[in-house]
């Protein structure tokens, strides 16, 4: 399939949206091709989209990344991820969980948090939710390990959340973490981090499958190329990406083996959860 127009979304944290649609303003752009992003209908919808065939192009989370990339037949494939420029991601297409509290609290440690107000933004978040249990899980911590657990519905939700002494503690994608740090200077004075998780497999910009093959190449050799144009440099560095690099599905396995040993791991005590 080679549509009239490639149609192209994030699924990812919404303070990324602006980079994604330039991105995708410059792809079209560099292949000639018409390109719509689609920022009007929500994540969930966006993914409804893409397992229909009618997005092509999304960046996606590890985690209903590798759902769908092992359902029969397979509808989307890994295409790139993007390699973050600060030395922690050591150039690698790797993220981290940071542990973030608020900063007055009395929490030093992951281990300080038992019993305590823990949220996390969805159930299908790997760095908010499978990174987690899957800790918890190697812990030996099988009954459940926080005293509340809400669903907060964003990574940004849980920032705020902690902020205002609603809850005590969240894990929080590093990259979601740090653009906000950026734009909101008054969270770094009402937070801190005591702890990280991973690092994990950076989330992939995936494809549908029933594009053409060419175009599937098209598309991933220009990304692979974006950070060599100066106008494309200067738009992923509008998030702290240093430039794309290649990915397969091999290198989501990590997710997969953690979501396995997670599976039957509670947060909460049932009665806890809510």
């Amino acid at each position: 399939m080679t549509p009239a127009v490639l149609r192209i979304t994030s699924c990812m944290a919404d303070n990324a949206e602006a980079t994604c649609r330039a991105i995708s303003a410059w792809l079209g752009e560099r292949l000639g091709i018409a390109t719509e992003f689609v920022d009007c209908i929500p994540w969930q919808e966006r993914e409804r989209e893409l397992d229909a065939g009618r997005i092509h192009l999304c960046w996606i989370c590890g985690l209903p990344y590798v759902r769908k990339a092992d359902a029969l037949p397979p509808q989307v494939e890994a295409c790139v991820a993007p390699v973050m420029a600060l030395p922690r991601y050591a150039g690698a297409p790797v993220y981290y969980s940071d542990i973030v509290v608020r900063r007055d609290s009395p929490y030093r440690e992951f281990a300080d948090l038992r019993g305590s107000r823990w949220a996390y933004n969805e159930p299908d978040s790997h760095s908010g939710h499978n990174v987690v249990r899957h800790r918890l899980a190697l812990l030996g911590e099988t009954g459940g390990y926080f005293g509340r657990v809400i669903e907060s519905g964003a990574h940004q939700a849980s920032l705020r959340m902690i902020a205002d002494g609603r809850i005590d503690a969240s894990a929080i994608d590093s990259t979601v973490l740090e653009a906000e740090m950026a734009r909101d200077p008054t969270l770094v004075k009402a937070l801190r981090v005591i702890g990280t998780l991973g690092p994990s497999p950076m989330p992939p910009w995936v494809l549908h499958r029933a594009l053409d093959p060419a175009l599937r190449a098209d598309i991933r050799d220009a990304l692979l190329a974006m950070h060599g144009d100066t106008a494309g440099a200067r738009i992923l560095a509008q998030w702290g990406i240093a430039h794309f690099a290649a990915v397969d599905d091999a290198h989501y396995d990590p997710i997969r083996a953690m979501a396995r040993q997670a599976a039957d791991i509670p947060l909460a005590p049932a009665q806890s959860a809510g």
